[in-house]
């Protein structure tokens, strides 16, 4: 009798211990805009014409990252590097992918999502994929509506996501998937309120005794610009570069998603042990703003700079700035370090943890260099104030992105020792198919720079863009 005692207490013990671990992990909600240009928000550019009260907030209550930047400056392979922390150049992808693209990532490669699954998360994606997968039936219907009860396979659900409802990317907004099946055709203007509404209900659905994590990578402010009835004028924002009067109101109804998720956390009572972050994919579709050069698409700072903003409670310093250079690669080397876990070798070879950063802790930045590429195959790599640009065609250009973040004054003939040392960084980051200490991993891409002066040729680089506009 004494012994079951004891071993009842033990059992207890362990019980106990197993429910305190699960409630001192923390909830991870990551939000994507699609194409919201870093001077955007009106955190980032107070003069902005265009009105994001709730990502505003979530910057006062939590840390505004200034220097921060998407993988890629397109969708597809930053969605990539986010959810794998590997620089998708390793792999050719440099473009986009259409509605019957097969999937890009490997079943076996680790992602934010299987990670998490692992340490016991449940794990949502809701919203748009972009990441490929196989139809069952080869191409069922076409490119801008898949057929009704159609099914895929290699999708969000073959990568550690628990839970899958959504579309496969913006061109197909109309077709509505379930885990691994079409469920409805809807109109342009009905696809955003479903996923919210959805991901409002899956939040519901979550109990504090297992932590989740949900990834939302909505449509705004990505075309089709298509606002809800209830958010047609709501915003009074203007687009100033191409004056589309509904613009203003499709960013507006994309921050109101973010709204919308904040309160979730608040009524379920689960925003104090939520860390939520979000953060754009690339830059403005079209549209340049001061003081960033050129926008989505492009090598230069408006291709790839972005918003980010995070809220930890308890951990990140409410209202704070950070201006360390970090990337959306490093979401898997945070999620590693909360729950306690290592990564293997071959897995997030380009992603540092930014847990210092989040919390205030980081003296100096974690990133010693960080790499860019744009949708035409131009390569980049950032080292402190310095950024040597090395375009396709052979050119290359070196920035002082501390004095000249608007990349206006190519100083490259004055420091061509500091050039060479970039370049050689740069090849070096390539010839180890990683960027973070650890054992050299292949590439799946035959990636080199192009010598000087070199004539752009076809490559695997087109075949991976598809042909397909973003």
């Amino acid at each position: 009798m004494f012994v079951a005692r004891i071993l009842t207490s033990v059992l207890f013990a362990l019980l106990l211990c197993q429910a305190h671990a699960a409630e001192t992990k923390p909830n991870i909600v990551f939000v994507l805009f699609d194409d919201m240009g870093w001077s955007q928000p009106q955190c980032y550019q107070p003069d902005s014409a265009l009105r994001t009260p709730n990502l505003d907030r979530l910057a006062s209550q939590g840390m505004r990252f200034t220097d921060a930047h998407s993988a890629s400056a397109v969708c597809t392979p930053t969605r990539y590097g986010l959810l794998t922390g590997r620089y998708p150049s390793r792999i050719g992808q440099f473009g986009v992918l259409t509605t019957y693209s097969p999937p890009i990532i490997s079943s076996t490669r680790l992602t934010v999502a299987s990670l998490l699954k692992q340490h016991g998360y449940t794990t949502a994606c809701i919203g748009k994929w972009h990441l490929g997968m196989h139809w069952v039936d080869g191409q069922p219907g076409d490119e801008k509506m898949v057929t009704m009860g159609a099914k895929m396979i290699g999708g969000p659900n073959a990568v550690g996501f628990d839970y899958f409802y959504g579309f496969t990317h913006a061109r197909n907004i109309g077709s509505v998937i379930e885990q691994d099946r079409v469920v409805a055709h809807v109109s342009e203007e009905e696809n955003q309120p479903l996923m919210i509404n959805k991901a409002i209900e899956w939040i519901g659905q979550q109990s504090s005794k297992q932590p989740f994590f949900l990834y939302f990578p909505m449509c705004p402010p990505h075309t089709p610009i298509a606002p809800s009835n209830e958010f047609l004028g709501k915003s009074g924002a203007k687009d100033i570069v191409k004056n589309d009067p509904k613009y203003g109101d499709w960013v507006y109804q994309g921050d109101e998603m973010l709204g919308q998720i904040m309160q979730a956390l608040d009524r379920n009572q689960l925003s104090e042990n939520t860390l939520i972050m979000a953060a754009s994919d690339n830059g403005a579709e079209g549209r340049a703003y001061e003081p960033l050069r050129a926008s989505k698409r492009s090598i230069y700072e408006g291709g790839h700079r972005v918003p980010f903003v995070a809220r930890w409670p308890g951990k990140t310093p409410a209202g704070s700035s950070n201006h360390h250079p970090i990337c959306l690669n490093d979401l898997i080397a945070t999620v590693a370090e909360v729950v306690g876990a290592k990564l293997p070798d071959n897995a997030g070879e380009d992603s540092i943890s930014l847990v210092a950063e989040l919390t205030g802790t980081a003296d100096e930045p974690v990133h010693s260099s960080v790499l860019h590429q744009s949708m035409a195959g131009d390569l980049a790599i950032r080292q402190g104030p310095w950024k040597l640009v090395c375009l396709k065609n052979g050119q290359k250009e070196l920035y002082r992105i501390d004095t000249d973040m608007s990349e206006s004054s190519d100083v490259i003939s004055q420091n061509p020792a500091v050039a060479k040392q970039l370049e050689l960084a740069l090849q070096r980051l390539i010839e180890r198919g990683r960027s973070t200490p650890g054992l050299d991993q292949p590439n799946d891409y035959a990636l080199s720079l192009p010598p000087a002066n070199a004539v752009a040729k076809p490559s695997a680089v087109k075949s991976r863009k598809t042909g397909a506009k973003n």
